[in-house]
């Protein structure tokens, strides 16, 4: 049974079920996920929509989805770089299958063991993965090891941050550039700055393509009426990996993916950005319940 929403605009409090979703034209939208067992509250500064999780979009026309990634051509080249660090990082890129568009950048990093595909986009390597490693107020879906294999872990706020679990209640106040947190050394948890670069390299590089759908990766999602299916065009890969409230409840696996931030937006709440089921955009300046878990990305300083 999923969870009805609560959206909060201006002084309004609306119930929407996911059926009432509406539309993107690639713009983003401010919403915040609320701390209730049952719901997730959302701040809008414009429009509204919502689907069971209660996470929301502006309601403005969808731009049509019609990007496609071509196979007619293999481009092979490499190069490695290794990076030394107390983690035992090491980092190679090579070149991969090319769209008919642009080439695809790809490598692997290895962290605590475990081995991680990256991608570069524009001016940004990012890994193509969420991040699974374990540490204290991390999970995986349902408690499932599976789930943590196909989708990463997801990790409360500070936990993410690396710092001390008083700050998913208490103001932190640290800077967010930069910030390494739990990612590898010479990596950092986003900022809400570092997302927007991504956003806009996306956006002015996929044609008409809305940016969620082409960050999305090409299964994984369910299907929504309407809605075009992930084309990964930049390798970003992004899964529907859910998240925990902070109750210990599982939501959303198969509809969404939210990721942290490092920016702090107030003493109970950080930023997010997260992709939907029933939306070809990706958005960003929301703000969620610190004690909520959910994915964390890193970037490359």
């Amino acid at each position: 049974m999923k969870k009805k929403p609560v959206i909060l605009f201006g002084m309004v409090t609306i119930a929407l079920i996911l059926g009432a979703c509406g539309s993107d034209s690639g713009n983003n939208s401010s919403e915040s996920e609320g701390d209730s067992s049952s719901s997730i509250s959302v701040s809008l500064s414009s429009g509204q929509l919502s689907s069971s999780s209660g996470l929301s979009s502006s309601s403005v026309p969808l731009s049509s989805s019609h990007g496609v990634l071509s196979s007619s051509s293999l481009v092979v080249s490499s190069s490695s770089v290794t990076l030394q660090s107390s983690s035992s990082v090491s980092l190679s890129s090579s070149i991969s299958e090319s769209s008919s568009s642009s080439s695809i950048e790809e490598g692997t990093l290895t962290y605590e063991g475990q081995i991680y595909k990256t991608v570069v986009i524009g001016t940004q390597t990012w890994m193509a993965e969420n991040l699974n490693y374990a540490v204290d107020s991390s999970w995986c879906y349902n408690n499932s090891a599976d789930s943590c294999a196909k989708y990463g872990r997801l990790y409360q706020w500070a936990s993410a941050m690396e710092i001390d679990s008083t700050y998913n209640s208490v103001t932190w106040g640290g800077s967010d550039v930069n910030h390494q947190g739990i990612c590898p050394e010479d990596w950092h948890l986003p900022n809400i700055n570092d997302w927007q670069t991504l956003y806009d390299y996306v956006a002015a590089n996929n044609g008409t393509e809305g940016v969620g759908t082409s960050l999305k990766s090409v299964s994984g999602w369910n299907a929504y009426s309407g809605i075009a299916t992930g084309t990964d065009h930049f390798g970003f890969s992004a899964l529907p990996a859910g998240y925990r409230d902070r109750n210990g409840g599982f939501y959303y696996v198969g509809e969404g993916m939210v990721f942290w931030s490092a920016t702090e937006f107030n003493s109970g709440e950080a930023d997010i950005w997260h992709l939907d089921d029933y939306s070809e955009n990706f958005y960003g300046n929301g703000h969620s319940g610190k004690s909520y878990a959910e994915g964390v990305r890193c970037v490359h300083n």
